[in-house]
């Protein structure tokens, strides 16, 4: 074996010096191409209706003549289509998956199939490989390539130049707005609902005999969006007008069911569109893991050849219509579908409502009939001028018999029938290719017939073209045929907002007095309240080292509100906790409430969410002596938030916290590490509106001191406390009686 000739030092170059690059060039000439080239040749449908993918596969199964005939095998069709996608056969196949009717995606799909295709609402029922399944397009495609072989699109090279594809498909139809599409660029993305063929043919019509219609008349026409899977849609006309005015908004579908009282159980029959079966199982497989669907005993997919089937089986009892309620919030049997309808027009990505979406259809259609006219003009006008040499010819037969046999040249046939019958060379060249059979007067007459027909067709045409009402109306007589031969009933039931039944999650929870009990370390206890229970405080077993911080008498449907000694507020309900049990310690609120790290509550409360007025004041009392008074009411939030930041100051830490009534100010004893406290009202500490605020001095300390506790109910632990009274602020804090040395002297003598 030979050795490897080493390098020469000399002979080794340092590495050529980096050059700085501006980012932003870098971005415009490499990162740049490729956005468009998603945004443009990919993920954004255009006018008509497709994107790049599907117009290549379905303009590849018309040239391979699978409008009619056999079905082919899927692998061959994915394999035909990489002359036109070069992005391989598994994403063509996929592509063609969802344009099939086994599929059940479209409200009218563009392939035939036969074989199995899965399902849209399945994630698990997946599609055999193409070697098994077979496919040809639908009748319904006649519709989209309409015109096509009459110059209706330009047609471009391939990515090869090998062949030519149509840049658009000539759909007779509003394609954009029946076939859902979905896609995902950088930067932006796009989500179309389907819409009913029918309603949309009604829309664009009216529409071509009125461009400035209303959309409120638009929406009386096409009603709202229609799904091939079905479902409810819950009409907000407020929201729906949002959609239709400028393409983006959502709207809610619940699935539809009926209940079979011989079973006692519900049968769900459809479900939204943007959603699976697996999805909805899972969710009540969970439910009822936690305890939270009892009304449920079992549940089972019943999918088979008739269709959707996903049944519940309940316990007596129970209310099938408050049931359907409750899963209709709790899992996603009823769903959103969020529009955003984005869609090239010219290679310029554009979001448009439905009003602007039709217009702009209009003005492609309108292009595509003007030059498949055009194109069909020129055919006829060719045609009579052909047959406008053969009326010539018909005055004298013999003649043009007599030229072609006396000429001696072959080339010379030509010259001699344009001089004697006065014809051009296209003219000549037709009668010269006559077949010597068609040389009789009958014939030539039976085709001179044709010449008055194409003058008339001839002029309707040119009169179409030049007056654009006309080109307008031939259009709406192409939609009502198409409404006529393909229209369908809706699929998708409309609801009113006001038909719409809501579930309270309160209504179902059972409500009975309890007694709450926080502890300081934070740990938790729900007790039933009853006569029979003989247990008092001092039965429970706590931690060691750990104390009641709070005890409160509430019912099992009532909100609590939790502060913490990290600046945060949590809210939870009653009913969320479990009973708990004398001799255990109870639930651990940093767990339960997801706390952050070395956080436990401070105080306890049971306020509704809607229950904050602005008369009711929250007081803290702080180490450093200040305090501070905030109005309940700017702890009130919007929704279902159960967490709140901010909630007091944490620049010094917290002793205490109060809730003052309105018109009853507390009495707080504030008492330092001194050993030396005052009793002030809380009346005297200023209200703040921040809740942030550090507040004001109420006690002054001395360098080093703090308050060690801030209480406003005092009991038999403190005796004469009014001897702390101060009436200003801030106050210098009175010894402790216990503590003074003086008083407990005089205390004995007595």
């Amino acid at each position: 074996m030979a050795k490897k000739k080493k390098t020469p030092i000399a002979e080794i170059r340092p590495p050529a010096p980096i050059e700085d690059q501006i980012i932003t060039e870098t971005l415009e000439k490499n990162y740049m191409p490729y956005v468009m080239t998603v945004i443009i040749s990919r993920a954004i449908p255009e006018i008509d209706g497709f994107k790049p993918a599907h117009r290549k596969l379905l303009y590849t199964m018309f040239k391979m003549g699978l409008m009619s005939g056999p079905r082919m095998k899927s692998a061959t069709i994915a394999g035909r289509t990489m002359a036109l996608n070069p992005h391989g056969d598994a994403g063509i196949y996929e592509t063609m998956v969802r344009l099939t009717r086994d599929h059940e995606a479209l409200l009218h799909p563009f392939v035939d199939s036969e074989g199995s295709f899965g399902k849209h609402y399945s994630s698990n029922m997946k599609y055999a490989a193409p070697r098994y399944t077979e496919a040809r397009l639908d009748s319904f495609c006649a519709e989209i390539f309409k015109g096509i072989d009459k110059d209706a699109v330009d047609m471009v090279d391939n990515y090869d130049g090998t062949l030519k594809e149509p840049v658009l498909l000539p759909t007779t139809f509003p394609n954009v707005l029946v076939t859902p599409n979905m896609g995902i660029a950088v930067g932006m993305a796009s989500n179309i609902c389907s819409f009913n063929l029918a309603e949309v043919c009604d829309g664009t019509i009216a529409m071509l005999k009125r461009p400035n219609i209303t959309v409120e008349r638009m929406m009386e026409l096409i009603k709202a969006p229609d799904f091939s899977v079905g479902g409810t849609l819950i009409y907000d006309e407020a929201q729906m007008k949002s959609i239709y005015e400028t393409g983006q908004g959502s709207f809610k579908v619940r699935a539809r069911y009926q209940y079979d009282p011989s079973n006692n159980c519900i049968d769900i029959l459809q479900i939204p569109y943007s959603t699976t079966i697996e999805q909805i199982m899972d969710k009540i497989a969970d439910m009822i893991k936690s305890g939270s669907l009892k009304e449920v005993t079992d549940f089972r997919d019943e999918i088979d050849l008739s269709g959707f089937k996903l049944t519940l089986d309940l316990r007596r009892g129970v209310d099938p219509e408050k049931l359907m309620a409750k899963l209709y919030r709790l899992t996603p049997l009823e769903d959103s579908f969020k529009c955003n309808f984005n869609i090239l027009i010219d290679s310029v990505p554009r979001q448009m409502g439905i009003l602007e979406i039709l217009k702009e259809w209009i003005i492609f259609r309108m292009g595509c009939v003007r030059r498949e006219l055009t194109y069909e003009l020129g055919k006829k006008r060719d045609k009579l001028h052909l047959l406008e040499a053969m009326a010539k010819v018909l005055l004298d037969i013999d003649l043009a018999i007599k030229i072609i046999r006396k000429t001696e040249k072959e080339d010379e046939v030509i010259p001699a029938l344009m001089k004697a019958f006065d014809i051009d060379e296209v003219q000549a060249n037709f009668i010269a290719e006559i077949k010597l059979r068609n040389l009789n007067r009958e014939h030539i007459l039976n085709r001179i017939a044709e010449m008055e027909n194409l003058r008339k067709e001839i002029a309707d045409i040119e009169e179409i073209l030049g007056d654009e009402l006309k080109l307008k109306a031939l259009i709406a007589s192409q939609l009502s045929e198409i409404k006529k031969k393909y229209g369908q009933p809706r699929k998708t039931q409309i609801m009113g907002m006001e038909h719409v039944d809501t579930y309270n999650p309160v209504e179902e929870v059972e409500n009975f007095p309890v007694r709450l009990i926080l502890t300081r370390d934070g740990y938790f206890k729900k007790m039933p309240v009853n006569t029979r229970s003989t247990a008092t405080l001092d039965d429970h077993k706590f931690k060691d080292g750990d104390a009641i911080l709070s005890v409160i008498e509430a019912e099992n449907k009532d909100e609590l509100v939790f502060f913490t000694n990290k600046g945060q507020v949590y809210r939870a309900t009653v009913s969320a906790f479990d009973i708990g049990k004398v001799q255990a310690m109870g639930d651990y609120l940093p767990t339960e409430l997801k706390m952050d790290a070395e956080e436990r509550p401070v105080y306890m409360e049971v306020r509704a969410s809607d229950n904050y007025p602005e008369d009711e004041h929250m007081v803290f009392i702080f180490e450093n002596g200040k305090g501070v008074r905030v109005p309940v009411s700017a702890y009130a939030t919007k929704g279902n938030r159960r967490k709140l930041t901010g909630a007091y100051s944490t620049a010094s830490p917290l002793v205490a916290v109060f809730c003052e009534q309105p018109k009853k100010p507390l009495e707080i004893l504030m008492i330092s590490d001194a050993d030396r406290a005052i009793l002030i009202k809380s009346s005297l500490i200023p209200e703040k509106t921040t809740r942030t605020s550090g507040g004001v001095q109420l006690m002054t300390l001395k360098k080093g001191q703090i308050v060690v506790k801030a209480i406003s109910e005092f009991g038999d632990d403190y005796q004469n406390v009014k001897s702390y009274r101060k009436l200003k602020i801030p106050a210098t804090g009175t010894l402790l009686e216990e503590k003074n040395i003086d008083i407990q002297q005089i205390k004995l003598d007595i």
